[in-house]
């Protein structure tokens, strides 16, 4: 049973108070394959990119298990570019540049062995792209969806087709106020359950995350982090550790959505330590599961009578 991930590629320059990179390796679908990726095989990825993305992410790609058949690669044509400035504040951030470029025109094609993937984790993308890529699907069993602001305001309609096709619906705590209209969580995530998500994930950043169910409401913690170097894609980071995670236990219990969530933070954890995606590249999985123990310990305590 396989994972399909749909969502940009990119190229990006990133400045924070610490330091600086340039080309670097970025784009939703590539955190969220990354952070799968050490959970779950065969992991399927569908993306488009311009002739001057280097050969070496390629490689890092496929050195991850990914299946790249999908990566739609344009002649004469230049990859997604994000340039970006972060603040003391690494909440606050300076868009500097954003060139769409090939994703300009981007029309996601799965190809025939994709097709029946049962667990699909689509990137924060177009709504219409994200119900193009279910159109072609098989009988999907799972399906991880993820939006912001500009979609939320710019292409609601079509957003709201796509939520009633979506078991789980992850956004941070600014867009699901906005999607609901509602400033208290509690009552956002009953709105947002009645556009049809049966689960709902709000990330708050530094704060941890919420796991909303019909029967449970989860908080779970942030890792405390001496040092955050670059918190691009810490979100998808997040995303692709909770789908990989429930993908490699085949297990969709509300129970094992907590252990999910907790996966989904320490692969966050690791990706915000190291610039771009470094920080995920070369891990083994007995870290990850060592820090999923110290995320478990972070909020465990014996209480006494």
């Amino acid at each position: 049973m396989s994972l399909l991930v749909v969502g940009s590629l990119g190229l990006d320059n990133v400045a924070t108070p610490f330091d600086k990179v340039e080309n670097a390796l970025g784009g939703s679908a590539t955190y969220i394959s990354l952070a799968a990726s050490y959970f779950s095989g065969p992991l399927y990825l569908v993306g488009v990119v311009g002739e001057d993305f280097p050969q070496k992410y390629i490689t890092l790609l496929e050195n991850h298990n990914i299946d790249l058949e999908g990566l739609q690669v344009v002649k004469g044509g230049k990859t997604f570019r994000w340039v970006g400035k972060y603040h003391y504040d690494l909440n606050v951030r300076d868009t500097l540049l954003t060139e769409l470029n090939v994703f300009e025109k981007f029309d996601p094609i799965v190809p025939d062995k994709f097709k029946k993937a049962k667990f699909i984790c689509l990137g924060n993308i177009d709504p219409a792209l994200q119900l193009k890529v279910l159109d072609q699907m098989v009988d999907p069993q799972f399906v991880v969806g993820d939006t912001m602001n500009y979609w939320i305001e710019g292409r609601k309609d079509t957003l709201m087709e796509l939520l009633k096709r979506v078991n789980v619906l992850i956004i941070n705590d600014s867009e699901a106020r906005l999607l609901a209209k509602e400033p208290n969580l509690i009552k956002a995530w009953k709105i947002i359950r009645s556009m049809g998500p049966e689960i709902l994930i709000i990330k708050k950043g530094e704060h941890g995350a919420l796991l909303f169910t019909d029967d449970i409401v989860f908080s779970a913690p942030a890792y405390p982090m001496e040092m955050i170097y670059d918190p691009t894609g810490a979100g998808d980071t997040f995303a692709g550790g909770f789908i990989g995670y429930l993908h490699k236990t085949q297990d969709l219990s509300a129970e094992n959505m907590k252990r999910a969530v907790i996966y989904g933070s320490a692969m966050a954890s690791f990706c915000v330590e190291k610039f771009s995606t470094q920080g995920l590249e070369n891990l083994q999985y007995f870290r990850v599961h060592d820090r999923y123990r110290e995320f478990r310990n972070l909020s465990r305590f014996d209480e006494k009578e």
